[in-house]
């Protein structure tokens, strides 16, 4: 930890985690006595990047009489410790400030490098130094600024992060080490001591004092834990029920009286159920100067999207209540996921600005590897207040379920096929689904199977059958009057299942458009829109039906919203292509082409994609382009032809003509 990023030995080095620290050549550098000329370093040293004067001054200074005057002083009093002859390194150019640290050893960034790739693939040695390098103490420890609030919120933040990191840390060492082992208990105990309502950290602890047979002292910690989180109003029921089963390991199934009393909740474990992605939304901050701290309109998102991602009924999020208490402590977002036990936490944070714009920060952070798996930001115009906060917390709720959906889509595809529960089977399917060929969605099939044998009350993987039997029909994969049957019944069952689910009835509504039920598949894809809103997938296929039958313009419209709730979704080509359709038939064949080449071009396109293309481009007059890509059919499926196209698709009169006058130019 002493090396540069090329591994050559530092000659300065700057220590942020503990007590602020300078060193040059292995020796001490005394810093400047003010506080606020070493918060200005640690600041930057962190950032990594110019800082305006102006940000500089509003962090530090709380409306002194020379904010700039000040600043210029504490830079002038970090040249004198930074700089060297032929070196500077506090840089000043125009309006901006920064440090130039890049031959030097700052050991946050260090600790940052070494975890980019996350914790998961360290080996136990490494896990260990890193534990190490971030020490006992706090980030910046005794470097409080009073009278700069803004400076005290960075620090706050910043400490939470780099603590949920040593946590972080801490738990995949105590996880890679043997149960029974001594050098286990340290870091247990560290790991309690930066997360103390981390449940699996309780939980190892009592494990590990039960393996090396010291029952008292578990029972002394389960008594302390028990006093913890009943003043904390939580329940400390499910850790108790690990160390009774701990002791009983331990024991050979002979309970053992104790002196120490701690009664547990009169509760029993629950019954296995079917694991879904669990979730806590954190209510937003609102950085706008000013603005409520609670009750206002960062609250008022947080719950519009805690009650509409609940509606998606593929993820457990926790109510609403549970979180502005969380808020009320100050817990941050790191330790609430711990504390909740939950997989994933989003935050996020609101800004008034000028012209009554508004800006919506949100991240998402997978609890146990500490990751940021996805941020983004979000603005609109606040002149129509409830339109603006409908459209940016339609695009957060997409996001966050997207992204939990393609992390627990990744994270099956790592386990064992024969390890898999009802949960993991179903995202592992979802991913051989979207791969959209004949191999892939037979694997699909299988482990979809394999979710419902193992929970058959879980409606997800049966919606998901239905989906591959609709492939099946929908490509000519198999016998087409079977596929469609097995497709409805699949589905069908989805919605006996739970009929809350809106995947269930985007399935069955599916199913009914390839029985040539129209009105019938009308109804379950608003049903299953009613039910989630932001379902993308059950707007894409309102579009897909009506762009071939029904209203052109409809069609558009709902194309156009399911690309805006789900602008990277597997099935974008399916939206791209109805929206081509729609277009068609409106007489607007140029622009249908080029969104039917759009189409073509994704990476998972099928046959019948590129058939609309190749017609959409014969309609707009561009034959050479639609004979190549009607090459490149051929090639694909040399039966293909239109035969094959009309009994996929349900083509009205007005589709059904200009397909066929379409097909004539091909063939001039």
């Amino acid at each position: 930890m002493e090396t540069d990023a090329h591994g050559q030995a530092a000659a300065l080095t700057l220590r942020l985690l503990g007590p602020l620290r300078l060193g040059r050549d292995g020796a001490p550098v005394t810093l400047p006595r003010s506080r606020k000329a070493r918060a200005l370093l640690a600041y930057l040293a962190l950032a990594g990047r110019p800082i305006s004067r102006s940000h500089l001054t509003e962090l530090l200074w709380d409306v002194p009489s020379d904010p700039r005057g000040e600043l210029r002083w504490c830079l002038s009093k970090l040249r004198s410790v930074l700089d060297t002859p032929g070196r500077a390194r506090v840089l000043a150019e125009g309006d901006n400030v920064a440090l130039d640290l890049s031959d030097c050893s700052v050991d946050v960034h260090e600790v940052a490098r070494l975890l980019q790739d996350g914790v998961a693939g360290l080996p136990p040695s490494q896990l260990e130094m890193l534990s190490a390098a971030f020490g006992d103490g706090e980030f910046l420890e005794g470097l409080d600024v009073p009278g700069s609030p803004a400076f005290t919120g960075w620090l706050t933040a910043e400490r939470r992060r780099l603590r949920a990191r040593h946590a972080t840390v801490l738990e995949h060492w105590v996880r890679a080490l043997p149960l029974a082992s001594e050098n286990a208990l340290p870091a247990l105990e560290r790991w309690l001591a930066l997360a103390p309502f981390d449940r699996q950290a309780h939980e190892r602890l009592l494990d590990t004092l039960a393996a090396l047979g010291r029952l008292r002292e578990g029972e002394e910690h389960l008594a302390a834990t028990a006093r913890r989180y009943e003043a904390e109003g939580q329940d400390w029921g499910p850790i108790s029920h690990v160390w009774r089963a701990a002791k009983e390991r331990r024991t050979g199934g002979v309970a053992i009286a104790s002196s120490i009393i701690a009664v547990a909740p009169d509760v029993q474990p629950s019954q296995a159920v079917t694991r879904r992605a669990s979730l806590a939304i954190l209510p937003f901050v609102d950085r706008t100067p000013g603005g409520t701290l609670r009750g206002g309109l960062g609250d008022g998102m947080a719950n519009d999207v805690i009650t509409r991602l609940a509606k998606l009924r593929s993820m457990f999020v926790i109510a609403e209540g549970t979180m502005l208490a969380l808020a009320e402590r100050q817990v941050g977002s790191e330790d609430a996921g711990r504390r909740l036990d939950v997989d994933y936490v989003a935050s996020g944070s609101l800004r008034r600005g000028p012209g009554t714009r508004l800006t919506v920060a949100v991240q998402l952070a997978e609890t146990r590897s500490g990751q940021v798996v996805w941020a983004e930001e979000f603005s609109g115009a606040l002149a129509d207040t409830f339109a603006v906060l409908d459209e940016i917390g339609n695009r957060i709720v997409t996001g966050i379920a997207n992204q939990v959906e393609a992390a627990e889509r990744n994270r099956a595809i790592l386990k064992n096929p024969h390890s898999l529960n009802a949960w993991e089977a179903h995202h592992r399917g979802l991913w051989h689904m979207m791969r959209f060929n004949r191999e892939d969605n037979e694997q699909a099939r299988q482990f979809f199977q394999t979710a419902v044998r193992l929970d058959p009350t879980f409606a997800r993987p049966r919606a998901g059958l239905s989906f591959t039997h609709f492939q099946d029909a929908f490509l000519g994969w198999r016998e087409r009057r079977d596929a469609i049957e097995h497709a409805y019944a699949a589905a069908a069952d989805g919605v006996m299942a739970d009929e809350h689910d809106p995947a269930a009835h985007w399935a069955l509504g599916r199913a009914m458009w390839l029985k040539d039920s129209q009105d019938d598949a009308l109804r379950e894809l608003h049903a299953a829109i009613e039910l989630s809103p932001n379902f993308a997938l059950g707007h894409y296929t309102l579009g897909f039906v009506h762009a071939q039958s029904g209203d052109a313009q409809t069609a558009i419209e709902e194309a156009d919203h399911a690309r805006a709730l789900s602008p990277m979704d597997p099935l974008l080509f399916g939206m791209l292509a109805s929206r081509a359709l729609a277009l068609l038939r409106l007489g607007r064949h140029e622009e249908a082409a080029d969104w039917a080449v759009r189409s073509a071009a994704r990476p998972n396109a099928h046959v019948h994609i590129r058939a609309i293309a190749m017609l959409c481009l014969a309609s707009a007059g561009r034959t050479r382009e639609a004979k190549e890509l009607m090459a490149a059919v051929r090639q694909a499926d040399p039966g293909y032809g239109l035969a094959s196209f009309a009994q996929a698709f349900k083509l009205g009169p007005d589709l059904d003509t200009l397909v066929r006058q379409a097909t004539r130019r091909l063939q001039d």
